[in-house]
């Protein structure tokens, strides 16, 4: 059985299945917290450490970028090289490097530390998420561990917003980075503990030159989407490093074709709905960080909320997120997978149109907590079937890959939307401020952005409508004749 642990003294009682997956979803709630906590500590970090405008971007760039880029070769690295020690690994790198944030008393040392905190990150998701779905194979059981992947997933985030402004107000943003590495340290030693050691080397080798080429080109396109909202699109940087993660995407798939080792091979999109799953998750991905950031500010910005406040007035999207997660796996068994994530999309769209109707008097009874409670009941439940069919049917050997596709398409199609709504609501503010007082601008530029949103979500649904037809929770089984993800029973 999956939970037998090696050993050589007498007999001990194995973890509870459940203990199991708190420990990895925990890794996994850990990664959302440190992507969302700085957002409302921005202007404290910037005058902390002396940031400029663009310097202070860079404390979440970094971070975003470095994860979204080595995602795929930290899948690959839990497959061949263990997933256990890969994600004890990753927790490690991610405490030490929180701690150095934290410690930062200039903004390089702090920008640094952020990308490491990102590559910590790209080995601890597709790690933990490998070893779930390893713990529950697929049917009623892998329904429900989704369920809790998605409520941490979306818990963390608004945990994040919450505790980045609870922290800065009360004692320093030096706080949230020691908070990190506090909740890492326990995560890491609650791995350690309960996490069992399973089979660890994978046969192949890995593929360094595909590896060093997609890294690449994620870390171009990352950083030319990002440096445009401030330097603009026509920027000969912004050109060039957009153009260079074309060719270098376009010298991975040749690569790839090649190779008997390839990154990601052909056998990972021949069962289930994985290019699907994938698909409709980069498209809802486009909207998610926006989401977050455009809140944040306006709630800050144009209501003058405080940043606990703003922390605190996030908690209903994280009460129905957690809700919808929780719900998710039943209401596929009703309706099947594919009727699920279209209505899904639908409700999320449903509340961004809402979000789109904000005002400069508005207030956050009227104006936000309506349609931030519709938006995380249908961003959890969607994040939960997409994750499901994402890694439908992939082989056992293939399942820390399969995790690291998802969270890539997720993290860059949500950078990439950043920084497209970015750019659009930076537009309409501009051609508004001619004619309108500033906070009026301001928060016509959030209801472009928003209603774009509601646009990119909508059509999503109809791609998720004709893509998914008849997909359900269905048993898949590997060339081998057994279920997919099937636990194995050596030991390192």
């Amino acid at each position: 059985m999956y939970l037998r642990r090696a050993q050589t003294g007498p007999a001990s009682a194995a973890p509870r299945p459940g203990a199991v997956l708190a420990a990895l979803a925990a890794g996994q709630f850990i990664i959302m917290v440190a992507t969302s906590i700085v957002n409302v500590a921005l202007p404290h970090i910037r005058s902390g450490v002396g940031l400029s405008d663009s310097g202070t971007t860079w404390v979440v760039n970094a971070y975003s970028l470095a994860f979204g880029a080595l995602l795929l070769a930290g899948g690959r690295a839990a497959d061949l090289l263990g997933r256990r020690r890969t994600l004890i690994a990753g927790l490690a790198l991610f405490a030490g490097s929180s701690l150095a944030a934290g410690l930062a008393a200039s903004s390089s040392v702090l920008i640094t530390a952020r990308a490491v905190q990102g590559l910590g990150a790209a080995a601890i998701a597709p790690a933990a998420l490998a070893l779930a779905m390893e713990l529950f194979p697929s049917g009623a059981g892998r329904g429900r561990a989704l369920g809790v992947w998605g409520a941490v997933s979306g818990a963390g985030g608004a945990a994040g917003v919450l505790l980045g402004g609870v922290l800065t107000q009360a004692w320093g943003w030096s706080w949230i980075f020691y908070s990190v590495a506090l909740g890492t340290v326990l995560v890491l030693a609650a791995v350690a503990r309960l996490v069992p050691r399973t089979a660890g080397r994978k046969s192949g080798r890995f593929d360094l030159l595909g590896t060093a080429t997609v890294s690449l080109a994620l870390t171009c396109l990352v950083w030319g989407l990002t440096t445009a909202r401030d330097a603009g699109w026509t920027d000969t940087r912004v050109l060039g490093s957009l153009v260079g993660a074309v060719v270098l995407l376009a010298a991975f798939v040749v690569i790839e074709r090649r190779r008997p080792n390839a990154l990601i091979p052909p056998r990972l999109f021949t069962t289930g709905r994985v290019a699907t799953g994938n698909l409709l998750m980069a498209l809802m991905g486009s909207v998610w960080i926006a989401l977050f950031v455009f809140l944040s500010l306006y709630q800050q910005q144009v209501l003058g909320m405080s940043a606990l406040a703003t922390g605190l007035g996030q908690l209903p999207f994280a009460m129905t997120n957690m809700l919808g997660a929780t719900l998710a796996p039943r209401i596929s068994r009703r309706i099947g997978a594919g009727a699920t994530v279209t209505a899904a999309l639908f409700t999320e769209a449903g509340g961004m149109l809402w979000l789109s109707r904000i005002s400069a008097h508005g207030s956050y009874l009227t104006d936000l907590l309506g349609p931030m409670s519709l938006i995380g009941l249908g961003l959890s439940i969607g994040f939960v079937q997409m994750t499901a069919l994402s890694v439908e049917g992939v082989p056992t050997q293939d399942a820390g890959l399969a995790g690291g596709l998802v969270n890539t398409t997720r993290q860059v199609g949500g950078v990439i939307g950043l920084a497209a709504l970015a750019t659009l609501a930076g537009s309409v503010t501009a051609h508004a401020s001619a004619r309108r007082p500033h906070l009026e601008a301001v928060a016509a530029g959030y209801r472009a952005a928003f209603g774009a949103s509601a646009a990119i979500l909508a059509v999503s649904a109809i791609v998720a409508l004709l893509l998914t037809r008849g997909a359900g929770h269905r048993p898949t089984s590997t060339a081998n004749g057994r279920p997919a993800s099937q636990p194995q029973t050596s030991d390192i």
